[in-house]
């Protein structure tokens, strides 16, 4: 069942572009490459943008599960530990590409309040520009965890910001290394690696 409830708009945060930025112009001509090389629309129900916040999202979300329960996903050491996952449910939020339906974490003791999108929040603004660039050329661990920091704010820690860009950095990486179409597998790759606050490499690709 998918969740209607309506709250204020918040401000889009501010954040500083990258020092290999592109232009708009180019930003969104490399977009409308991918999205034609994968047979997608761009915009539009289904469209590339939307699939890539719906991953954004949904990859935050899992961080903050994750930090708030604390084990990661089928980790055996989440069992009689108190509190665990429970599922998730769907709700439908605004943004700036349209709606998009997202799968928002559960836990048993109903304790997990969910930042990233908020309970009776139905609009959500300042994702689009880390989707738009994270999509079209990455971004290093350090970028997203920025971006991030400017819109959890400062009431969520710097080890909460990181396993959420750890997730997020986990979940682009998934969706760009999904199965494609044949027209899609003929695009070349370039991979971006970036080191987390883990000290781990990690490598996000732009597909074309």
């Amino acid at each position: 069942m998918t969740e209607t409830a309506v709250e204020n708009e918040q401000a889009e945060p501010v954040v500083q572009p990258p020092s290999s930025a592109v232009s708009d112009e180019q930003l969104v001509a490399m977009l409308v490459d991918r999205a034609r090389s994968e047979g997608l629309q761009l915009t539009g129900e289904g469209g590339l943008l939307q699939q890539l916040t719906k991953r954004v999202l949904e990859s935050a979300l899992e961080g903050e599960i994750t930090d708030h329960v604390g084990y990661e996903k089928h980790d055996p050491a989440g069992k009689n530990n108190g509190n665990s996952r429970n599922g998730t449910r769907a709700k439908t939020v605004l943004t700036d590409v349209g709606p998009v339906e997202v799968k928002v974490p559960r836990d048993t003791a109903g304790t997990f309040e969910p930042q990233i999108v908020k309970k009776r929040q139905r609009r959500l603004t300042g994702i689009d520009e880390m989707v738009l660039s994270l999509s079209a050329k990455g971004l290093t661990h350090g970028e997203i965890s920025a971006h991030l920091a400017e819109v959890y704010g400062a009431e969520v820690s710097k080890q909460t910001i990181s396993t959420i860009t750890d997730k997020v950095m986990d979940g682009m990486a998934e969706w760009q290394n999904r199965p494609l179409d044949r027209a899609s597998r003929s695009c070349s790759s370039t991979p971006s690696t970036s080191r987390s606050g883990t000290g781990r490499s990690r490598t996000v690709r732009s597909t074309w």
